[in-house]
């Protein structure tokens, strides 16, 4: 089987794994969006602020695909199991990280100006998924287990029963109904907590009775902390997890900042927000297909083979991006109106679209050179190139355009400035991350 075949069967399996996934916060938009235009403000600011931290985190497992991915090409599974086993000390300490995030970020509230009536949803949304966070945590550790191996299909099951128990848990308990009184947003989040620990259960049962997991003797006593493996896990991991957290915290801010602006433009960035991770699943399943393929060439000694196909992975980035900003312009109205019935939300929505598209294609590059640098261990550069261009840019940029104004400009007081100067940011992002990486290719 040709490469691009081997990652495009890779990269489907993946995307449906990941688009539903994406079907939970859709679920919850669309729920609570019906329920009232305030439950949806609080999720947008929430949400904001839960992904920030549960992102980032989950990027620092998910960085460390390329040494189980090396591994699995160099054809020593016997290495992957105590290699796992060293990953939950690793995992355990991100877990408490984040939950003492999740339950301390309440405090933010006054200060960001978020307003008073949203607090109490925003609190107990943030309070319910800090108790979801160690069955993610572990849950995440699998899917990159299993995709670094080459069988993503086990994941893509799991994550499409995890769709179909979210859906009516999260209509039923945020509307009510069979003798549960109306939830709101705390429904939704006590729907995505029960997702989260069924997924864990049904992984830990795959792990320990299907075929491919076998040769790699997970089922062990877990051996003790060993410093030089935990090294190389937090020099790939944490860079992985603080470069995410830099990007993903640029949509919290947003959301904060935007919160200010009132009910109408926080529902519309929601909304956007919500498209925009369903269109950053393409290239995130592109750059985990891509990545796993060049690390196995990589731990299989063909460095050539590797180089050519980075290139090859950044054309098809390329590609799957633009077709998909020329989706987001064509279809703005329809889902505009697909999300919201308030007819200003509406409007609102299908403009942002516009700015959208852009953001998508900047989007979609830096983060495939980022999913390649990594294969080749380049990862403390970025820390330093992320916060200048996406906080500087991105968050800096729009905060002056739509508050301060520019120019002679005045101030916008909207939400267009913050997704204009994003795209600005990981356009720049993606310019110079794809000089270091043509500068690393070249040099092997």
């Amino acid at each position: 089987m040709s490469e691009r075949k081997t990652i495009a069967r890779h990269f489907v399996t993946v995307l449906v794994g990941q688009l539903a996934i994406m079907g939970y916060g859709l679920t919850d938009t669309l729920v609570v969006g019906n329920f009232s235009v305030e439950a949806l403000a609080a999720l947008s600011v929430a949400g904001a602020i839960f992904i920030s931290v549960y992102i980032s985190l989950l990027a620092a497992v998910q960085g460390l695909l390329p040494i189980w991915a090396e591994m699995h090409g160099a054809q020593q599974p016997q290495r992957i199991g105590p290699s796992v086993r060293q990953c939950l000390y690793l995992t355990a300490a991100l877990t408490v990280l984040g939950m003492v995030l999740l339950v301390q970020s309440t405090r933010l509230l006054d200060g960001l100006e978020v307003p008073a009536a949203l607090h109490a949803d925003v609190s107990a949304y943030l309070h319910i998924l800090a108790a979801a966070l160690p069955a993610a945590m572990l849950y995440r550790m699998f899917t990159t287990l299993s995709q670094s191996i080459g069988i993503p299909q086990m994941v893509t099951w799991l994550q499409i029963v995890g769709l179909f128990i979210k859906i009516p848990l999260s209509i039923w308990w945020t509307h009510g109904g069979w003798g549960v009184e109306p939830m709101g947003l705390r429904g939704c989040a006590w729907a995505t907590l029960t997702v989260h620990y069924s997924l864990l259960v049904l992984a830990l049962w795959l792990l320990h009775r299907q075929e491919p997991y076998r040769p790699l003797h997970l089922w062990r006593t877990p051996e003790k902390p060993h410093w030089p493996q935990l090294r190389e896990f937090l020099r790939l991991g944490l860079p992985a997890g603080l470069t995410a957290a830099v990007e993903i915290s640029s949509f919290a801010l947003m959301a904060l900042l935007i919160a200010r602006q009132g009910a109408i433009a926080s529902s519309a960035h929601q909304i956007v927000s919500n498209l925009t991770g369903i269109a950053y699943m393409f290239p995130l399943s592109l750059g985990i297909a891509c990545s796993a393929r060049v690390s196995f060439w990589r731990g299989a000694g063909d460095e050539a083979r590797a180089r050519q196909l980075a290139r090859t992975s950044l054309q098809l980035a390329l590609g799957t991006a633009l077709l998909m900003a020329v989706a987001l312009v064509l279809l703005r109205q329809p889902l505009a109106q697909g999300y919201s019935h308030d007819p200003a939300v509406q409007q609102l929505t299908a403009s942002l679209l516009l700015v959208l598209a852009c953001y998508h294609l900047a989007d979609s590059m830096q983060l495939m050179t980022m999913f390649m640098l990594r294969c080749w261990r380049v990862t403390i550069a970025p820390l330093f190139i992320y916060p200048v261009l996406l906080w500087g840019f991105g968050i800096g940029g729009g905060y002056w355009l739509a508050y301060r104004g520019l120019a002679g400009w005045p101030p916008a007081q909207a939400p267009w400035p913050f997704w204009a100067s994003g795209a600005l940011g990981l356009a720049l992002t993606a310019g110079v991350l794809g000089l270091l990486l043509q500068r690393k290719l070249r040099t092997i």
